[in-house]
């Protein structure tokens, strides 16, 4: 009877597994395994970790209903891995393939050494549409532009049917496992996560967040996403992340949709271009992808940081975006770029900053997205918006949140104030502000900058970048 692992890592889910797939056809009995690996440089931010608890105890669940059980190891994947393999006489482990620059290197280093052990290492697609290697340009190098990409995939593009599921046989002897609560991935003093609740992590509800999409959002979805006051996004990307659906089966799901599911594929294939561009160039996590924006003066403004972490700017727009973020572990993607362009431009703070806090605060945060997202709005990623492009954060929350509604569900002290002032308080008579409750720089703050002296600033600062040797 031949017995295999499979190392669960970015892929939570049993259907659409390949990967699992392949173990549970090739072998008797399988053993599901997850390892938390302290040693990654890039750990799981404190509101992932949340989801990560929710999302393996609902996988802990599903694999127990089928008289499996998901094992749940702690410290050195290859030593786990080695120590288990010898106790279970487990002849291959089984695994995704991963993409962020350590986990894809220990991938690598794992594959070499047990082979050489007689251990056979199988690494499966599954995480994304395309294995990034396939794609290249004319000249046999790798995109650096997101359009000519997307129209590569489309033209190249062949996903294979989602295929049935694969009838579980799981490992049946006992192994020692880690409690999940041992880990202690949950805050609880203070537990500021009371706010996730409406989130599901697992299987379960990334299928319930595809079908809402399908049956209430899709036909709405090209204008609706740009509303953060409208429940018009997919609210999937934390699924995503975390693996509890694959993007093979939304793309076969929304494909039969044609032309109203084009928007949303294209924003599934922007996944996909991150993904790629860390691939090929691992350093954007921390360097720029333009090398030359190494050399870009930033300012170290730490009393800025903080309030525009904790949401108290004086940009009803930036500080209703922060305040969701700490509330929920998310944040709506058109604000996203509000506030990043906020930081990089008018404060002219290191977009490295605002891309640590968004590791900390999501629940989705994933290290393509978000690296190449942060160094898209700082104008120093590939396809990268170019730095001269600074939001206004009043007519930003003026053309998309044009009623307010928005600021007022996460900036209550501005409640009160009508639409004509709600997204710029201080230009509001004296009198319009003591009837909405408001005095500012007591309840609610005077703007940390001017954004006429703060865009100034920043285009001058950017000449000069230029003139120096910028580029």
């Amino acid at each position: 009877m031949t017995t295999a692992i499979f190392w669960f890592t970015l892929d939570l889910r049993l259907q659409d597994n390949p990967g699992l797939a392949a173990a549970l056809q090739q072998h008797k009995q399988v053993i599901p395994l997850f390892i938390l690996d302290h040693d990654d440089p890039w750990f799981f931010g404190s509101a992932s970790q949340w989801w990560l608890h929710h999302s393996l105890k609902a996988l802990q669940q599903t694999i127990a209903a089928q008289g499996g059980k998901l094992l749940l190891r702690h410290g050195k994947t290859a030593d786990i891995l080695h120590e288990l393999a010898k106790q279970t006489g487990s002849t291959a482990i089984y695994f995704s393939r991963a993409y962020e620059p350590w986990l894809a290197t220990k991938q690598q280093e794992i594959f070499h050494a047990f082979d050489a052990e007689g251990i056979h290492c199988k690494r499966y697609s599954g995480r994304l549409l395309q294995e990034p290697d396939s794609i290249l340009n004319q000249q046999g190098k790798p995109f650096q532009v997101f359009t000519p990409f997307y129209k590569h995939c489309l033209k190249h593009l062949h996903i294979p049917a989602n295929p049935p599921p694969t009838k579980p046989s799981w490992y049946k002897r006992s192994l020692q496992s880690k409690n999940l609560s041992d880990w202690h991935l949950l805050p609880t003093k203070p537990n500021w996560a009371k706010g996730f609740s409406p989130w599901l992590p697992g299987e379960t509800g990334a299928q319930l967040a595809l079908q809402d999409l399908v049956d209430d959002k899709l036909a709405h979805y090209s204008t609706g996403r740009d509303f953060p006051a409208q429940d018009g996004t997919s609210r999937l990307s934390p699924h995503l992340h975390f693996g509890e659906i694959s993007p093979r089966k939304v793309w076969h799901e929304l494909s039969r949709f044609r032309t109203t599911a084009e928007p949303f594929l294209r924003q599934l294939m922007w996944r996909e271009f991150s993904f790629y561009l860390l691939h090929h160039w691992p350093h954007i996590t921390d360097k720029p992808f333009k090398p030359a924006f190494a050399n870009f003066p930033w300012k170290k403004q730490p009393r800025f940081l903080a309030a525009w972490q904790k949401g108290l700017t004086g940009y009803p727009i930036i500080d209703a975006g922060m305040r969701q973020l700490w509330k929920t572990g998310w944040m709506h993607n058109r604000v996203r770029m509000i506030v990043a362009s906020f930081l990089v431009k008018h404060l002219g703070i290191h977009w490295r900053e605002g891309a640590r806090w968004f590791w900390e605060t999501l629940v989705d945060a994933d290290l393509a997205n978000n690296s190449a997202g942060w160094q898209w709005v700082a104008g120093c990623g590939a396809d990268a918006a170019p730095y001269f492009r600074i939001f206004n954060p009043i007519l930003q929350g003026q053309k998309f949140d044009p009623a307010g509604d928005y600021v007022r569900a996460w900036v209550p002290e501005l409640a009160k104030l009508p639409a004509a002032f709600i997204h710029k308080p201080w230009a509001a008579p004296e009198s319009v502000l003591i009837e909405a409750g408001i005095t500012l720089g007591y309840s609610y703050p005077h703007p940390l900058v001017d954004h006429d002296t703060a865009r100034r600033e920043a285009l001058e600062a950017y000449a000069t970048f230029k003139r120096t040797g910028g580029s």
